[in-house]
């Protein structure tokens, strides 16, 4: 059963200037994102840095309102709630954002931080609140004294294990990880996946868990989704896509994680240039600028279509066009 299902969602950030404030420019930072998060599972969305991966997850909490497209939770549509309808739901959806400092109000101490829903969703104040906290302190590994500490009084494991037990706060039934181990040392991250992998068999929890760091989607996620440009490119079960990317754009990724000296891939595949601005895609297929496999004009001058290699494995390239 589907807890998630995103059909066909764009975010546009229009730029306006001039005196009457007429829009000059557009930024299309997700365009056409369609999948579906089973109840349970682990869902992973990678790739570099400007692919639209955080406004994408914004948009699917409503943070922001996408510009076209559907966002069902349960089978519910979020995008025709009101702000009400939509604040009650948001009890079972959370994100934890990727910076765990700037995540939390530094004028406020950690019992502060971690109540607060509380006292908005269900008005608990005073002792009841304290002891609700203590239970989520002692959930991700903290003391009962860290309550009483302020943010920058903490480490940032110690922090970014706050605002898992703030988004915990509400017995969720879907948390959305921005990055969340990205601010963290190696060895802080590895403990920091244990555990959120520990808590989602506790809590029978559902993640979509965003991430530039394959190594770290790979040992968390079940299926995921590879974005470039704000579009999704490939998408099928990890241990898939791991073993035989299609994609071009999947398999330079790929060839970029750090193995090994011994086991370092000869042919590692660089990337020319940098991903293009989201005001200026590229026509045809958007990667084609970058693309060590282009095909010629049909990759210049056509957009590709989703290409279905197998119920569980789908690609958007004109490779396989023919498959």
């Amino acid at each position: 059963m589907n807890i998630l299902e995103v059909k066909g969602v764009s975010k546009f950030f229009p730029i306006k200037g001039g005196f009457l404030r007429k829009t000059r420019e557009t930024v299309k930072a997700v365009r056409n994102v369609t999948f579906e998060v089973q109840t349970g599972e682990s869902y992973g969305i990678v790739g570099e840095s400007g692919s639209g991966k955080t406004t994408l997850a914004r948009t699917i909490l409503r943070l922001v309102d996408p510009t076209a497209g559907d966002i069902l939770f349960n089978g519910t549509n979020l995008c025709i709630l009101n702000q009400s309808s939509l604040q009650k739901l948001r009890r079972d959806m959370q994100m934890i954002f990727q910076d765990p400092h700037s995540s939390l109000n530094p004028r406020k101490t950690i019992l502060q931080n971690v109540g607060e829903p509380l006292v908005i969703h269900e008005h608990l104040s005073g002792r009841a609140r304290r002891r609700r906290v203590q239970e989520l302190m002692e959930i991700v590994g903290l003391k009962r004294e860290h309550m009483y500490r302020f943010p920058h009084e903490l480490s940032g494991g110690q922090k970014q294990r706050v605002g898992i037990a703030r988004a915990l706060a509400l017995h969720p039934k879907m948390l959305i990880l921005d990055e969340p181990t990205s601010a963290l040392d190696v060895s802080v991250q590895a403990q920091t996946l244990n555990f959120l992998e520990a808590l989602q068999d506790r809590m029978s929890l559902t993640y979509l868990f965003i991430s530039h760091n394959l190594a770290v989607i790979r040992y968390v996620c079940d299926r995921l989704a590879v974005m470039y440009l704000g579009e999704i490119v490939e998408e099928g079960n990890a241990d898939e896509l791991f073993e035989t990317p299609m994609h071009p754009y999947t398999k330079a990724l790929l060839s970029a994680v750090p193995l090994p000296q011994a086991k370092q891939a000869e042919n590692q595949i660089l990337l020319e240039g940098d991903i293009p601005s989201p005001l200026y895609i590229p026509s045809g297929c958007s990667f084609h600028a970058r693309c060590p496999e282009v095909v010629g004009a049909v990759c210049q001058e056509m957009k590709p279509n989703v290409i279905h290699l197998s119920p569980t494995h789908k690609v958007v390239c004109h490779r396989y066009a023919d498959a």
